[in-house]
């Protein structure tokens, strides 16, 4: 167990049989399971504690966001919010990342940005929603890397019932990607549907 600083591993990390493989178990007879054959389980790594410093935390990588190191990755705004996408196609039809401008967290976001998010999760997931290919969207928190408050947005392909649920992030990097031509427009026309609720299109 890899320590720094004297941190105590918790009871559920003292349990964890680390260095041992588990067993694959029921996930992969679930029909939304992506992959088949022989397939191992990594072994459980040693616990790091305490936990490596985040991009934009005290010890970390500067914040991108805050940086401006975003490119043209942020393909709309307003004066609080941001939708990025990247300008590299992805295996879904749509991936989009939504953050507040402002650097927060989700456990310290203001009062008034709080009572925003739920509506920016529906004007998105609308926005993303109103593209041909796209059958629902789905929305994730996963915060490992960034302190930068970000939700995930990707789009399940319309009619691709085997890919719905929590392996559709497996299957954005298993599939080929989307033609570059198709995605600089899906890019163009959300970022135009974004804006017609108000803020500006960052993007031609």
């Amino acid at each position: 167990m890899t320590r720094r600083g004297g941190e105590q591993p918790s009871a559920y990390l003292r349990r964890l049989p680390i260095g041992r493989r588990l067993a694959l178990g029921e996930v992969a007879n679930s029909d939304l399971f992506p992959l088949e054959g022989e397939i191992l389980v990594k072994p459980l790594e040693p616990p790091i504690l305490p936990e490596p410093p985040r991009r934009g935390e005290p010890g970390g990588d500067p914040c991108p966001v805050c940086a401006g190191k975003l490119g043209n990755f942020v393909v709309w705004r307003d004066e609080r919010w941001g939708l990025g996408i990247a300008s590299e196609p992805s295996g879904l039809p749509m991936v989009a990342v939504l953050q507040p401008l402002a650097h927060h967290d989700l456990e310290d976001l203001p009062v008034e940005l709080t009572g925003e998010l739920g509506s920016m999760i529906q004007r998105v997931a609308r926005a993303i929603g109103r593209l041909d290919a796209v059958g629902r969207v789905h929305v994730n928190r996963w915060g490992d890397g960034s302190q930068h408050f970000h939700l995930w947005f990707l789009a399940r392909p319309k009619g691709m019932w085997q890919m719905r649920g929590a392996m559709l992030a497996v299957w954005d990097d298993l599939l080929p990607g989307v033609p570059e031509e198709e995605w600089h427009e899906a890019r163009r026309l959300v970022a135009a549907a974004m804006a017609e609720e108000g803020g500006a299109v960052l993007v031609e």
